[in-house]
């Protein structure tokens, strides 16, 4: 029987492949607002997807690699050092299609992809580190959220907009809160092996509040954009009976464990019905 730390580190349970919806959804969000545009091109955005989920899965699969420091057991050490491995390899697939993106859309997005790159690494790596120092929810939300939208949307608009930016804030708060959903099930093996996450250092009860604090300002902003017209429509609403099940299943220490592939299915549910909206 496995421990809860060799269960932590196993591929499938690394590769977290509910999270892969942060990827799918925010590159999106991007297209779907590029979608009117007439240099819109079906191809491109095809490959701006593919690019995302496989860097998705390289992010996920390096996330541990910072623990190493901290973990003595050989079989854990091989299990974190072939999921970094397998992670490096999805950045390099990832950066092949983005070469040819850059090719297609200039060297603007050779800077946003270097800035990417920039964060994903420092993610987890010293001497940075944004994991160990408790900003991880914070990068996610301009790494995995910000930037993807308005990145996919600069590929085939050749431009940003304002709007594009406003408009990526609602699920990049999500892609916060699907991280800080992990963190908040792994308080205690992330406390028993000295991991000083962001939950960890507020305290489970805290984090449980930041949880619902960001599920009510999704909502919020969602509905402020709407009157705003920033949406289009209310399709958006559909997923707030998964708002009400996540609302209570934070503060359900017994089910946590579920916590996270359900924030996935939510933001899958949300963003799909969020780009009907736009």
């Amino acid at each position: 029987m496995m421990t809860d730390q060799e269960t932590k580190y196993r591929l499938l349970r690394a590769l977290r492949p509910f999270s892969f919806s942060v990827a799918l959804i925010t590159c999106l969000v991007g297209v779907v607002s590029a979608f009117q545009l007439p240099q819109f091109n079906w191809l491109i955005a095809a490959f701006i997807l593919l690019a995302a989920v496989v860097l998705q899965a390289g992010v996920n699969l390096i996330n541990d690699y910072s623990d190493l420091s901290l973990i003595g057991d050989s079989r854990l050490r091989l299990m974190i050092e072939r999921n970094f491995r397998i992670g490096l390899i999805c950045f390099l697939l990832a950066a092949m299609v983005g070469i040819y993106l850059v090719t297609y859309a200039g060297t603007g997005l050779l800077i946003l992809l270097l800035i990417g790159l920039a964060g994903a690494l420092g993610y987890t790596l010293e001497p940075v580190n944004f994991k160990r120092r408790g900003l991880a929810v914070v990068l996610v939300f301009w790494l995995m959220g910000v930037l993807m939208v308005c990145g996919s949307y600069y590929i085939i608009a050749g431009s940003l907009e304002w709007s594009v930016f406003w408009r990526s804030v609602p699920v990049s708060l999500i892609s916060s809160l699907l991280l800080l959903a992990n963190e908040i099930r792994d308080i205690d093996t992330d406390t028993a092996a000295g991991i000083r996450t962001l939950s960890v250092r507020i305290g489970r009860q805290r984090a449980q509040l930041l949880y619902r604090t960001l599920l009510l300002a999704v909502i919020l902003l969602s509905g402020l954009f709407w009157w705003l017209q920033l949406v289009s429509s209310g399709w958006w609403l559909v997923s707030l009976p998964l708002i009400l099940l996540l609302w209570q299943r934070v503060s359900q220490n017994s089910e946590l464990s579920k916590l996270p592939p359900d924030t996935g299915r939510f933001f899958m549910l949300f963003g799909l019905s969020y780009c009907l909206s736009l």
